[in-house]
């Protein structure tokens, strides 16, 4: 049964990793780029002075602070790894390719960030919290789809990340029999 799921996932994966989510991204990266002037470019010297600021002092998260938490929630092992492996294999193509896809990317991520900010909620200490779900739900108006949204990624990091991550097997995963 478990050799049945993982075969399903990898044909869908195989599938919607090359080609579709390569042209999703490019074709997304290539409408916020221009739907927003190259802002990725425009404001890249601005963005440098503003990460190198002393914060002042009503700040309680320096830009530099925010933008360490940034990256860390972005970059990950299998960005390394798959860095590594497409150098390994594409050779300095793959560098070109990746560095351009890395400007055009750029913009969907300032999309994201900015949507991020203007639908975040507060609670009553005055802590922030929101995300994807948020702008979906009250951006979109799609509550159904957010709430899809929010259940895949649940599932994505209960079992899609770690049951890889550790390495089980079929006999160890004796509770999906």
């Amino acid at each position: 049964m478990f050799d049945f799921i993982t075969g399903l996932f990898q044909s869908i994966d195989d599938v919607m990793y090359y080609p579709i989510l390569i042209i999703v991204l490019a074709a997304a990266g290539l409408f916020f780029t221009f739907r927003t002037g190259a802002v990725q470019l425009r404001l890249f010297g601005t963005a440098c002075k503003l990460i190198v600021e002393k914060p002042s002092s009503s700040q309680k998260v320096s830009s530099f602070q925010a933008l360490m938490v940034s990256t860390a929630s972005r970059i990950g092992t299998g960005n390394i790894v798959g860095v590594s492996t497409a150098i390994c294999l594409g050779g300095p193509g793959a560098c070109f390719w990746m560095w351009l896809m890395c400007i055009i990317g750029a913009s969907s991520a300032f999309i994201e960030s900015t949507l991020a900010q203007i639908f975040k909620q507060r609670n009553k200490n005055g802590n922030s919290y929101g995300g994807p779900a948020y702008y979906i739900e009250k951006a979109l108006h799609l509550p159904v789809i957010a709430a899809v949204f929010c259940i895949f990624l649940i599932a994505t990091y209960a079992f899609g990340f770690k049951a890889r991550d550790i390495g089980l097997d079929d006999s160890e995963l004796s509770f999906w029999k």
